[in-house]
């Protein structure tokens, strides 16, 4: 959440503020330290006019949310960069499985 509040060009205590909580519950949701209702992903979602689905998909762990968003990402670039981004995650994926 906090790339998403980033891009949107707000700080954390504008968020709490427009939220009327503190700016450490902000931190904490940030941090996946503490969930939001889905009273406050609502909130979330108005606030950096996107859905409550693109909120979860960039939190969560699951394989298949991750390539999602990997997905979103790529889909905005153009061809020649989406190339060197997948031969760069495929090299680390590979560096990684070594290391093991």
């Amino acid at each position: 959440m906090a790339l998403r509040r980033e891009s949107c060009g707000m700080t954390q205590e504008q968020v709490s503020q427009a939220l009327q909580i503190g700016p450490e519950a902000v931190s904490r949701m940030e941090r996946a330290i503490t969930m939001p209702t889905v009273q406050r992903l609502a909130e979330l979602a108005d606030l950096y006019k996107c859905g409550i689905d693109e909120l979860l998909i960039e939190s969560s762990t699951r394989t298949s949310d991750q390539a999602e968003l990997i997905s979103q990402v790529l889909q905005t670039l153009p061809d020649a960069d989406r190339a060197m981004i997948v031969e760069v995650v495929q090299r680390i994926a590979d560096r990684l499985k070594h290391h093991l």
